[in-house]
């Protein structure tokens, strides 16, 4: 590795001999940044509710507390059959470490999974998640989860085979097409008819 001194005197030596006396310094070192841990940054952050927790009455609002500055491009909320809870998020291209949204009034599930994703320290995605259930009789969503898992394993006979549930769909059978009249209906009364 040639050392920065040298490289500015041949800089010198070579501006000079070209009858040009112009001299560069060496551009700042760089600063090179230290690898993004991913994991610290998970445990460092912090929701509510807090993962896997059990509450007697649905939440109000969901929160992230991030242990720095981040842009979170991706909040989501759906219960255990994927159907999906419009928590109106938006993104917003300010950082903050803190972030909070009021929810809708939940229906009954056996529990919920938020998503998030986030744009963090060197712009790198960092992608999370926290469930909760809430209810007189409601379990640890970790139990439903390991339920499923059995369920699977069950199934397919192989823990390495993993399968993603559709979103529900509602198939509708024997039901008759919609039945429309035409603009103009011409009837004709038995009295006005003329025998032909």
């Amino acid at each position: 590795m040639i050392h920065p001194r040298l490289l500015l005197v041949a800089s010198l030596v070579l501006s000079v001999g070209s009858g040009v006396a112009s001299a560069q310094l060496p551009s700042a070192p760089m600063r090179y940044q230290q690898a993004f841990d991913g994991s610290s940054f998970l445990a460092k952050t912090t929701t509510e509710p807090v993962d896997d927790s059990v509450m007697l009455e649905a939440p109000v609002h969901l929160s992230l507390q991030f242990p720095q500055r981040v842009r979170l491009v991706k909040l989501t909320l759906r219960n255990e059959k994927r159907d999906w809870v419009d928590i109106d998020f938006r993104y917003d291209p300010q950082p903050d470490s803190s972030f909070a949204w009021s929810l809708p009034v939940l229906a009954a599930a056996d529990y919920y999974i938020a998503d998030w994703a986030v744009l963090g320290a060197n712009d790198q995605l960092v992608r999370g998640s926290f469930s909760f259930s809430f209810g007189v009789d409601a379990k640890p969503p970790s139990i439903h989860k390991e339920i499923d898992e059995l369920l699977l394993q069950l199934r397919y006979g192989d823990p390495e085979v993993r399968t993603v549930m559709p979103p529900r769909t509602e198939i509708i059978i024997n039901r008759d097409p919609p039945q429309y009249d035409p603009p103009f209906t011409i009837k004709l009364d038995s009295t006005t008819q003329t025998p032909c």
